[in-house]
């Protein structure tokens, strides 16, 4: 295979494997138990698909869910993370956020097992879980970074957002007063409420 190809096949497989973290994320959030893990679940396994397709490897949804199963281990650990969801009121949002975090880590890690798997000629007939399960724990730990890299760039994003629409209404306001449409103190108040 010619680097151009495998350089752009690598690209590829690192756009599908960003894009399903930042899917597992976003069902991290689910706030009902048992209903972000069945969520994060189907995403991961299309991530799987997604690449067995790119490196043309036949893809077997059966022995997908077992690698998966095999590799992320029980589901004791993120039920302990998971239980946090019941705290009133806090627990949704601080369980949210940190199984975003697992819930990205673990797909990220599925995925470089994979990618790692499929570019060294591999399928899913000797893909050996106690073989890559180090692997996976060690791009486990890198995924948490990675998760929190695409939570920040989301927020950055927002907040870009955000500022761009507070000065779009800063310069209507603007434009208004000047216009005659409210008065000097009518913009300071709409000004001082859109600040706040």
């Amino acid at each position: 295979m010619d680097d151009i190809k495998k350089s752009n096949r690598n690209e590829s497989a690192d756009s599908i494997i960003k894009n399903h973290v930042v899917w597992s994320m976003g069902a991290g959030f689910i706030p009902i138990p048992i209903a972000d893990l069945v969520a994060v679940s189907a995403i991961q396994l299309d991530m799987i698909r997604q690449l067995a397709k790119l490196y043309e490897i036949d893809f077997k949804q059966t022995e997908g869910k077992a690698i998966i199963s095999s590799l992320t281990g029980s589901g004791l650990a993120r039920l302990g993370a998971r239980a946090v969801k019941f705290i009133p009121g806090v627990g949704s949002i601080l369980g949210g956020v940190t199984l975003a975090i697992l819930s990205g880590a673990s797909s990220y890690a599925l995925g470089e097992v994979f990618k790692k798997h499929f570019e060294t000629g591999g399928t899913f007939l000797d893909f050996d879980p106690s073989r890559l399960k180090k692997y996976y724990d060690e791009k486990f730990e890198k995924g948490k970074e990675v998760a929190k890299e695409i939570q920040n760039e989301q927020k950055t994003k927002e907040k870009n957002a955000n500022s761009s629409t507070l000065i779009d209404k800063l310069k209507d306001l603007g434009d208004m007063k000047e216009k005659g449409l409210i008065t000097n103190e009518e913009f300071e108040s709409f000004k001082k409420k859109l600040l706040e």
